[in-house]
């Protein structure tokens, strides 16, 4: 499927899922787990982490950019970039991912 086909179809599934009920809205509690487990190796995401890579974001100050939107945030999560690893997140762990990140602004 060509890259631009498949980038409609995510930001369309992240889209579609805007409108649902709140039981099925986005886990901030949730997405720090998983960003505790999976990204903290590399970026600081929480306040009092020692430990992270000098030259990427930590998680507040990509919540404090003027430009920050959750549902892009986490449609970026799902689209693999060479500067990241590949991790197989699905639509949910993205937008909780990415619910988190906005809960730190």
């Amino acid at each position: 499927m060509p890259r631009h086909v498949r980038r409609i179809c995510l930001l369309l599934g992240l889209v579609s899922g805007v409108g649902m009920s709140s039981a099925l809205a986005a886990d901030a509690d949730h997405g720090a787990d998983l960003a505790r487990r999976w990204c903290a190796s590399c970026h600081v995401v929480a306040n009092g982490q020692t430990q992270a890579s000098a030259d990427v974001p930590s998680f507040a100050s990509v919540a404090r950019r003027p430009d920050f939107s959750p549902e892009r945030l986490a449609f970026f999560l799902l689209d693999p970039h060479p500067k990241m690893p590949n991790f197989p997140l699905s639509r949910t762990e993205a937008g909780d991912i990415a619910a988190y990140i906005a809960s730190l602004r």
